[in-house]
């Protein structure tokens, strides 16, 4: 049973690993035009947009700045990342 629950962590501290990386990338697409060709940016905007748009919601742009690219950078790196790390290293350890 522990060792479902450690590979979960791992799991789920790989996913949010990728889904920052990737939010790098939808914001350098998002700077220059001519990347923006092809039907990988689609399924890029299709994995990001959907996150994106209820802190937009609550956090309109401001003067052609989008704030909510920020904010889940953040709260990914300040808040989820640490608190799956602690749950990893927790349920991954043994304890004697």
């Amino acid at each position: 049973m522990n060792l479902l629950v450690c590979d979960l962590a791992q799991g789920l501290l790989w996913i949010v690993n990728i889904y920052t990386m990737l939010l790098f990338v939808y914001a350098i697409v998002s700077w220059f035009p001519d990347l923006r060709r092809g039907r990988w940016v689609y399924y890029l905007a299709s994995i990001i947009e959907p996150v994106l748009i209820p802190i937009r919601r609550i956090i309109p742009p401001v003067g052609g700045l989008d704030l909510a690219f920020l904010i889940l950078f953040f709260a990914l790196q300040l808040l989820v990342r640490p608190a799956l790390a602690h749950f990893a290293f927790d349920s991954c350890i043994p304890v004697f």
